[in-house]
């Protein structure tokens, strides 16, 4: 690839049922959001990544497939969806797409002939054991909500294997036919015109199941095989993985042994968003610095796809047991905040109080932070969540555009996804939309906006290094420094509620047009010395240090 135009992008995730209906049925679809690419153009995101558009018994929100090859019907037609591409493209977004491949539907064609048949075709292409496995109840991915990850099948007369519900039966990787498909399904999509996927569960899409074998081996040489196929239809094509996995594997992932980057081009960055949590709860920014000091050694072209808030619960699963009780008693208290012992399914803005001295903190942080931002559609209005829906339903409300009937979403504010509007408290639609926000230059909308703009004009962030300024400061505040051929930018961040001063000394790399270019409010200028620094209680400040070209 010659051009890594993921290192410099924004991804903005969208559910498309919850994003804006067209129709007057209640739901999101394709056409709504094409109408509502405006909104994703001017907020400066560049790439749009859409939660499963195919079609689907929606057990599971989309992730049960039952057509790798369609688009659900009640968002639209394959028609609408190039409608969209083409939209996009005019625009300048490039549209990502889940790839959901580890496992199917039950009522998937494949998986009705496969149990309807022994010599079936496709008998082989899902996971089966003629004897109760040991490891039967191991390895499940929603405890409390699963028992089990071997299931009897009776028509079958086998049991079969499913690492997520019983209803969504994995697919065999180890078969042949079953990789070649795959690379199929990714091909058709990426020569339609998507940029890009996102890979659901990408450990469980090279894990080579054997029945009794709680932890199988895993055939990563897979991944290379998938890159293969994209580049080939589509050069400037990108995989980023949902993956967290152990950082001594994350290279792997990445790239062979022999060091080339022939894998994944991203990956969610997990190893930062639970330290990222913690330091928010705590208001010290020493779990962040100590993350990305351990940050695992990554391949040049590869990046890392940093977040707050994703379409799932907030995992905590990579902190200790004491240090997720912290962010729990600060950010998910209440039982039913939670969600599998490892997770809070709330949105960001709730979470931190709707403070938004605190929300504006979190996002300058995760924006200066290495690696390409991922926003989730709302947040940049600050919406809220609804926690009597349930599981991760509470996080997926309809967008709130307006404080009119249905709130700009839907004419029909009673029937299908619109009946899922927050309409009451601080975060109902009447009082939290895109109009008012809009009106306000200083709402979060603006903030955004502003945001965005400047993380163009720091392309040291998404393509040069990242080092934590190791100088005596307070555990309350971050400070690092991101350094490409194009320059040098310090970023500060309060993450306590009291005011500060730093003397942080001459740091290299200064030049003529040293200042700031960001910050939470107006400092005056810093002093080429940075001595007597100022950040307010939760303030951030981005401090040019030197530009090499121009």
């Amino acid at each position: 690839m010659t051009e890594y135009w993921y290192k410099r992008a924004v991804i903005y995730c969208v559910d498309v049922d919850s994003f804006q209906d067209s129709d007057g049925d209640g739901t999101g679809d394709l056409r709504g959001l094409a109408s509502r690419l405006d909104h994703i153009t001017r907020l400066g995101a560049t790439c749009l990544w859409l939660n499963p558009v195919h079609p689907s018994p929606m057990r599971d929100d989309g992730y049960d497939i039952t057509d790798h090859y369609g688009i659900h019907p009640r968002l639209g037609s394959l028609g609408d969806f190039a409608e969209l591409l083409h939209r996009a493209q005019d625009r300048g977004i490039r549209v990502m797409i889940d790839l959901v491949v580890n496992h199917t539907s039950d009522q998937h064609p494949w998986f009705q002939s496969a149990v309807s048949d022994p010599d079936s075709p496709y008998r082989d292409w899902y996971v089966w054991s003629e004897q109760e496995p040991e490891d039967r109840r191991q390895g499940m991915v929603f405890p409390g909500e699963q028992t089990e990850t071997w299931t009897w099948h009776e028509q079958a007369k086998a049991w079969y294997y499913h690492r997520f519900y019983d209803f969504e039966p994995d697919l065999n990787i180890a078969n042949p036919a079953v990789r070649e498909e795959i690379k199929r399904i990714v091909g058709f999509w990426a020569q339609l015109g998507v940029a890009g996927f996102r890979m659901d569960a990408a450990p469980f899409v090279t894990e080579l199941t054997v029945p009794g074998v709680p932890d199988p081996p895993k055939d990563l040489g897979f991944l290379t095989e998938l890159r293969e196929q994209l580049s080939w239809v589509r050069g400037d094509g990108v995989v980023l993985a949902e993956a967290n996995v152990e950082p001594s594997a994350v290279p792997e992932y990445f790239g062979d042994a022999g060091g080339s980057a022939n894998r994944l081009h991203m990956m969610f960055d997990f190893h930062l968003n639970g330290p990222l949590m913690l330091g928010l709860a705590r208001g010290d920014a020493e779990p962040v610095a100590e993350a990305l000091r351990n940050t695992p050694d990554v391949p040049g072209p590869a990046q890392w796809a940093t977040f707050l808030r994703n379409h799932d619960e907030a995992d905590l699963s990579r902190l200790s047991a004491d240090q997720r009780e912290e962010v729990f008693a600060a950010f998910g208290p209440k039982p039913e905040m939670q969600l599998y012992g490892r997770g809070i399914r709330r949105r960001l803005a709730p979470m931190l109080g709707g403070d938004q001295r605190r929300i504006r903190l979190a996002y300058s942080l995760l924006f200066a932070l290495r690696g390409t931002p991922v926003l989730r559609y709302g947040e940049e209005i600050g919406m809220g969540d609804d926690l009597s829906l349930p599981g991760r339903e509470a996080i997926r409300t309809p967008m709130q555009w307006s404080a009119h009937r249905g709130a700009g979403f839907s004419s029909e504010p009673e029937r299908g996804r619109a009946a899922h509007l927050i309409t009451r408290g601080r975060y109902g639609y009447r009082k939290l939309n895109v109009t008012e926000q809009r009106r306000d230059p200083d709402s979060l909308l603006g903030f955004f906006e502003g945001l965005v703009r400047m993380l163009r004009e720091c392309p040291e962030i998404g393509e040069g290094t990242s080092e934590v300024v190791d100088l005596v400061v307070p555990r309350q505040v971050l400070a690092h420094r991101a350094d490409s051929a194009e320059g040098s930018v310090l970023f500060l961040h309060n993450l306590g509620e009291q005011p500060v001063e730093l003397d942080l000394g001459r740091l290299p790399g200064t030049g003529p047009d040293f200042g700031e270019v960001f910050g939470d409010q107006d400092y005056g200028d810093p002093k080429p010395s940075l001595r007597g620094v100022a950040l307010g209680p939760y303030g951030y400040r981005w401090i040019r240090l030197g530009r090499t070209n121009g």
